[in-house]
């Protein structure tokens, strides 16, 4: 008991320590990261524009970088000299979510073992289960008339394929979306005590759920992910490396989506002209409406790389271990790479690729899935619902890593 409650007045101690000096540096020293996570939930567009003022390359609080430029984001993602985590000499990665956070030649070996689960062929054979399940969700939409766009389609239909795609039982479905939800409600950090005892609480029922689901596929394979991992030697994958990097597959593949999904339709129906554009012609402009969304207002909007040796960028030193946070969001708005890039267009054509699903090694094992759950969905509801429309107010996440609506209302008809 004692032991529990000096942990939790350490913890508490080290968030508001943290808070503190988040808001010493965003109130006072006007910091661009501090003042993107005291303004989490916000529009963050604005003061990406404040940061590119800046240069392509600016320092931080911590003795850091970041940048909005298009060009040195990319180049950073790409860069082999730089990592997801500093190279303290021991390999161990700073993320608990499998290969997300490791280096080379880890990273290469877990990613290895998911790719084929994403290749072209294997996200076709997806397609019925994720048109079934819109067919499902937008019968159900229909009747009510009115309904919440996040928690009755476009966070069901991703958790669905994502299960099914790991080979989670239908029965457990919903304790791994509850879970996964809580978990990605992390990806921008722990909020409170409360939030960082939730957490906690949740690992050992994760666990027990996870290794049921192994033991269910060790006696019956099927063809999906779990199957493959349990049936891998354990040169591909360690037995305490399944769990962080199923929890990676189930986060990711929720996460990303269910905020594609949002931020497409909340931009297509703030810009109505937009959205008429998509029901004249859903099956040409869908997959372009959501190519827009990304490089416009993407799911991820930022992500940092550590550097692995002392390296020069853009004239400036940057010492081994400092960090250069890529922020994305910013990035796919530079001038230098679209033309009116504030401007939200889905007929736009564009010979530059925006950075939504990261670059280089990291480069989103996922994305060719999001992208088709999303451009089905916009499909759909625009030819099933042309009529749809706004129906109260939106209430957007808090953070300043994912962005997309915690509560979308709409109005089928």
């Amino acid at each position: 008991m004692m032991s529990d409650l000096g942990q939790a007045v350490t913890f508490a101690a080290s968030l508001y320590r943290e808070r503190a000096y988040i808001a010493y540096n965003g109130h006072l020293r006007r910091d661009p990261l501090a003042l993107l996570q005291l303004g989490r939930g916000r529009d963050p567009y604005r003061l990406y524009e404040r940061i590119r003022r800046d240069g392509p390359l600016a320092s931080t609080y911590g003795d850091d970088w970041v940048s909005v430029s298009h060009r040195v984001c990319g180049a950073v993602l790409r860069d082999r000299r730089f990592g997801t985590h500093p190279d303290d000499g021991t390999g161990a990665a700073s993320s608990e979510l499998s290969f997300l956070g490791m280096n080379p030649p880890d990273h290469t070996r877990l990613r290895r073992l998911a790719t084929p689960a994403f290749s072209p062929k294997a996200v076709a054979s997806y397609t019925g289960r994720i048109e079934s399940t819109i067919s499902a969700l937008l019968d159900k939409a229909t009747a009510a008339g009115r309904f919440d766009l996040v928690s009755e389609f476009a966070a069901p239909l991703p958790i669905a394929v994502i299960t099914d795609l790991l080979g989670v039982p239908d029965s457990d479905s919903a304790a791994f979306a509850r879970y996964g939800a809580l978990i990605g409600s992390a990806l921008g950090g722990i909020r409170s005590l409360r939030h960082a005892a939730q957490l906690a609480a949740s690992e050992a029922p994760l666990q027990q759920l996870f290794e049921g689901i192994f033991e269910l596929r060790r006696r019956e394979p099927r063809d999906d992910i779990v199957s493959t991992l349990v049936a891998a030697p354990e040169d591909q994958i360690k037995p305490a490396e399944m769990v962080p990097m199923c929890l990676l597959l189930l986060v990711a593949g929720f996460e990303t989506t269910v905020n594609l999904i949002g931020n497409s339709v909340l931009a297509l129906l703030r810009h109505p002209e937009q959205w008429h554009a998509l029901c004249a012609d859903p099956e040409t402009m869908a997959p372009k409406a959501v190519e827009e969304t990304l490089r416009y207002d993407p799911p991820v909007q930022l992500t940092s790389r550590f550097a692995l040796q002392p390296v020069e960028l853009e004239g400036k030193p940057i010492a081994k271990g400092e960090s250069v946070t890529t922020l994305i969001g910013g990035a796919n708005r530079d001038p230098e790479a679209y033309e009116r890039p504030a401007t939200f267009d889905i007929s736009r054509d564009s010979e530059v690729g925006n950075l939504s699903f990261s670059s280089g090694i990291h480069y989103c094992i996922g994305q060719p899935l999001a992208r088709l759950e999303a451009t089905m969905a916009l499909r759909t509801l625009a030819e099933r619902m042309p009529a749809l429309s706004l129906a109260g107010p939106v209430r957007q996440r808090s953070s300043s890593v994912i962005r997309g609506p915690l509560s979308l209302p709409v109005r089928a008809r």
